[in-house]
């Protein structure tokens, strides 16, 4: 009931709340009449998302749950959001610098590994996507093709997906719109870029990249898809590229509101040209490790 009151939200963030429903949570939690779900129920659900590897997954279900919750309240069929005495069940985010190759020519070594992958192509396809532009892995996973401006080529991801909950504009090489070009023929009913092999409607799994990687004999101490941001800093910060920037095509954020409206409209030529330069330079790494 909740989720189909949800009118202001997209297809996609509507099946993402069906995915908890179905396959996160399943019926040993959401048949449960509410008056049994307590915070014993909440908090052993979550922890057993948390441990089963989806540790993001766990934060946003235990969201989405307070939010149904609220719902109920408002309605008066329930009298307490049992989330709000949860709160510290889930071990604190640890900050930690992700494993990265960021040596030129080991580097174009695993770019051709991931060319040469011959497993499911979305998950090829989101990995090179991943060492183009540089995103985060979660808001790849969730990329819809309303996002994609071939003509303007652009990757608009919107506030909602982003970690700093701020619009994020990537500019898209030559090589990654063939990507993107390529993925499109797969015409997913989802909307979805990046969707599942044995459901179409569901997003690749928040460990998919990771785990494909470590099929092709890259260890987890090795590189990560996360690692490829800090691959394309180092290089790029050691290529001479601006740092400013570089911190913004990395949608880091910038402290100071007036400064930050500022990068945003400025650097905007020089990401469009630092983009490409990348692109290029990491078809020269492949070419250097093949020699």
């Amino acid at each position: 009931e909740y989720i189909s009151s949800r009118t202001d939200v997209s297809d996609h963030t509507r099946s993402v709340y069906e995915w908890y429903v179905r396959d996160i949570l399943g019926p040993s939690f959401c048949d449960l009449p509410l008056d049994r779900i307590g915070p014993g129920v909440v908090s052993e659900s979550l922890l057993k998302v948390h441990h089963s590897g989806r540790q993001e997954t766990a934060r946003r279900v235990r969201f989405f749950i307070g939010r149904v919750f609220k719902y109920a309240v408002m309605r008066g069929r329930a009298d307490s959001d049992p989330t709000i005495m949860v709160k510290g069940v889930l071990p604190p985010r640890i900050k930690r610098s992700y494993p990265a190759i960021t040596d030129p020519e080991k580097l174009g070594a695993l770019l051709a590994a991931i060319e040469d992958y011959d497993g499911w192509p979305t998950l090829r396809w989101a990995l090179q996507i991943a060492a183009l532009t540089f995103v985060r892995p979660g808001e790849i996973r969730f990329a819809d093709w309303s996002e994609i401006d071939f003509e303007e080529k652009v990757w608009r991801i919107p506030a909602r997906r982003m970690k700093m909950k701020r619009e994020h504009d990537v500019p898209l090489s030559r090589q990654a719109l063939a990507v993107f070009s390529e993925a499109r023929k797969l015409d997913a009913p989802s909307g979805l870029v990046f969707p599942q092999i044995s459901k179409l409607t569901r997003p690749i799994s928040e460990n998919a990249m990771n785990v494909t990687l470590r099929r092709m004999g890259y260890g987890k101490d090795e590189h990560t898809a996360h690692g490829f941001r800090s691959s394309a800093s180092t290089i790029l910060n050691g290529a001479g590229f601006r740092a400013d920037v570089i911190e913004r095509q990395l949608a880091h954020l910038e402290p100071n509101e007036v400064r930050r409206v500022y990068n945003r409209q400025e650097y905007w030529p020089e990401r469009v040209a630092m983009m490409q330069s990348w692109a290029d330079m990491l078809d020269r790494f492949k070419v250097m490790s093949l020699i």
